[in-house]
């Protein structure tokens, strides 16, 4: 299958063999990163972006690819995550299909995909993934670690397995563990995916592929990253031209509808079917009680083991994917840890995606609380595999 590597997008080797959580390894596996601004002579002014499910790691342009990137309003000189101050490095994530080793990559010995035969995906592995980045880099010691969305869950897991690397955190729309609802949403995605005959366990290429299915994951996916307040307030009731309705008496009719086909189409042949599965089932799997061996459910005693300075845990009242209780209840455990970790709701009509649109809201809290950080200096303790 087709992988989508930006331009710029640089690589790690991962330590072969590389053992994954559940079972099973990677030999001679990698991931992409990208990088912006200069590493002080210390190394302490590096900062680790993880993202949301999709994203590839071009955050921002840069000297490498000057094409803007999915966060360009939140990341450069100047800007909220000023690089002008920052080393930033942003990772796409392990499984994905834009640029690190995932389902569609080649498996060892051979050009074939590893298809369903790549090993059971955690974010935890994700999290183990992205340390060995920083640690390639030479980066003993972050002075912050930003999780967006399915990031937040994997920001927890870094500072959960490697305790003392990171002393503070920025965690946008994230999750200690998955709800219910967004389990089942993400259940009926897999499904829709599972269900056109063109998947066919996971053996499709690119003249058999399974569009049908990936147009219908990625419509559910949009209609919950979004609120029912802007659907409303950005669509109505409008109704196509009759020329735009195709003739078909249960085809669209609505400028809601069209919308969703035609961001759904420009989705599809962009992220590998497979590798959709394997992410969005370890988005399912995840629970912080389970990854610091405090038991599932044990959510706050989880949170409370992770040490930090300083949080920023940041909401969307909107949400209904990653529920503000979620956030709240990030805020709620590091502080019982012992940092100084603020919750803030923020009132975006924009639902779970108002992170990469919002950025009036955002970007002064983003960068009001980078900018109360020091560099992290002398650090004592080294990110371990």
């Amino acid at each position: 299958m087709t992988e989508f590597i930006p331009p710029g997008t640089r690589f790690t080797e991962l330590p072969s063999p590389f053992p994954m959580k559940r079972g099973g390894a990677l030999r001679g596996a990698r991931v992409a990163y990208e990088t912006w601004g200069e590493l002080d002579a210390d190394r302490g002014n590096a900062i680790l972006i993880l993202t949301g499910l999709s994203p590839d790691a071009h955050a921002a342009s840069n000297d490498a690819d000057p094409s803007p990137g999915w966060w360009e309003a939140m990341l450069g000189p100047g800007k909220p995550i000023d690089t002008a101050r920052w080393f930033v490095v942003c990772v796409n994530t392990l499984g994905s299909c834009k640029g690190s080793t995932g389902p569609a990559s080649a498996a060892p010995g051979g050009d074939d995909p590893y298809r369903l035969d790549f090993p059971p995906l955690s974010v935890e592995d994700c999290a183990d993934a992205a340390a060995h980045v920083v640690r390639s880099l030479g980066i003993d010691h972050l002075a912050c670690v930003i999780g967006n969305s399915m990031g937040g869950m994997a920001a927890l897991a870094f500072l959960a397995r490697h305790p003392g690397v990171a002393r503070n955190h920025i965690n946008i729309s994230g999750a200690a563990r998955a709800l219910p609802f967004s389990i089942a949403i993400r259940s009926l995605q897999r499904e829709a995916i599972r269900l056109d005959p063109a998947w066919n366990a996971g053996n499709y290429d690119e003249q058999t592929y399974p569009e049908s299915g990936m147009r219908m994951a990625r419509k559910l996916g949009v209609i919950t990253y979004r609120s029912a307040l802007e659907w409303d307030g950005r669509f109505g009731r409008v109704r196509l031209d009759s020329d735009r309705t195709g003739g078909d008496p249960f085809g669209l009719e609505f400028e809601v509808e069209s919308y969703l086909e035609a961001h759904a189409r420009r989705f599809v042949r962009r992220f590998d079917p497979n590798c959709y599965l394997y992410l969005s089932r370890a988005m399912d799997w995840f629970d912080i009680g389970d990854c610091c061996g405090q038991g599932e459910h044990d959510t706050l005693a989880a949170l409370a083991s992770i040490k930090l300075d300083k949080a920023l845990v940041i909401g969307v009242q909107t949400d209904i994917l990653f529920p503000l209780q979620q956030q709240e209840e990030i805020a709620a455990g590091l502080a019982r840890g012992g940092a100084d970790a603020r919750f803030l709701p923020l009132e975006s009509p924009q639902g779970h995606d108002a992170f990469l649109v919002d950025f009036e809201r955002f970007g002064p809290a983003v960068g009001g609380f980078l900018a109360s950080l020091q560099p992290a200096r002398h650090a004592a303790t080294r990110i371990e595999a």
